[in-house]
């Protein structure tokens, strides 16, 4: 699954990451609104944005920074950032956490979904019984309202589903919120496939507790498209004991086809009991 999940070549996803569609007048509308919004973040802040790796195409601004690539979400203190040591790399497609990570352990973790088809609330218990299998240190419950991570339904544009609204604070070890599903036309829609939706919203609980994407040093893994996301002013730390080679069922890679069901594979549950076991 900070992070965000978009769609790329038609079919996938952004951690986004994360419907081949046919763009109705609401979503040219959309495109618009998108436009206008890119027209108003000035070169500088762009420039940042390019030296942390990201791509400036579409940059949206939204409350307390911008939202680049689709769902990846970076605050005004991150166009800052500027690591003290290079990026721990292994190889391409291991599994990636930030430098900062829920604390506090062990800890439950309250979850409300409002404002959302009930279908949506199933598959939000589909996504947190996954977690949960796993008897971590690190554990979900949903709650009625007002949970430490609130899903909301939110307009996002053309080819995103979902985005998480950041990553863990590094003061407090607490997640950020809300995570928001994309309410458009022809994103994810009234009543989709549940293992599909669980999926997304894993994903988007995946950034919340500090991880990166799978393949976030080459999108065009997952996405066929894109490159490197950069360090995103909170790091991008390998996991140790996670493939080294490309993993192509990974809850958290960038992108993923419309209606696939991605539950923790062997190197996902790997990386989530390291961290947080």
């Amino acid at each position: 699954m900070k992070i965000t999940i978009k769609q790329a070549a038609g079919l996938s996803l952004m951690v986004a990451i994360l419907c081949g569609v046919v763009y109705s007048c609401k979503r040219d509308n959309n495109q618009d609104l998108v436009q206008q919004e890119q027209s108003k973040v000035s070169d500088a802040v762009k420039n940042q944005i390019a030296s942390l790796g990201y791509n400036t195409d579409n940059v949206r601004t939204v409350e307390g920074g911008y939202v680049v690539e689709g769902d990846i979400y970076l605050t005004h203190e991150s166009l800052n950032y500027k690591p003290n040591s290079p990026v721990l790399r292994i190889a391409n497609d291991e599994q990636y956490r930030t430098s900062c990570l829920i604390t506090g352990l062990p800890r439950t973790i309250t979850v409300s979904v409002s404002g959302l088809p009930s279908g949506y609330t199933s598959a939000t218990d589909i996504a947190i019984a996954r977690y949960n299998a796993l008897n971590l240190r690190l554990k979900f419950t949903r709650v009625a309202s007002g949970g430490q991570v609130q899903i909301r339904y939110a307009s996002l544009g053309a080819g995103v589903l979902g985005q998480s609204a950041g990553f863990p604070n590094c003061s407090t070890g607490n997640p950020p919120s809300p995570i928001l599903l994309n309410s458009d036309a022809n994103a994810l829609g009234s009543n989709p496939n549940q293992n599909y939706l669980a999926t997304v919203i894993a994903h988007e609980i995946g950034h919340t507790i500090g991880f990166r994407h799978t393949d976030y040093f080459n999108r065009a893994y997952s996405c066929g498209s894109g490159g490197n996301e950069g360090t995103a002013g909170v790091g991008a730390i390998n996991i140790p004991g996670t493939p080294t080679g490309g993993d192509p069922n990974s809850w958290m890679l960038a992108c993923i086809p419309n209606g696939v069901n991605r539950p923790f594979n062997a190197n996902d549950i790997i990386a989530l009991r390291y961290l947080y076991q």
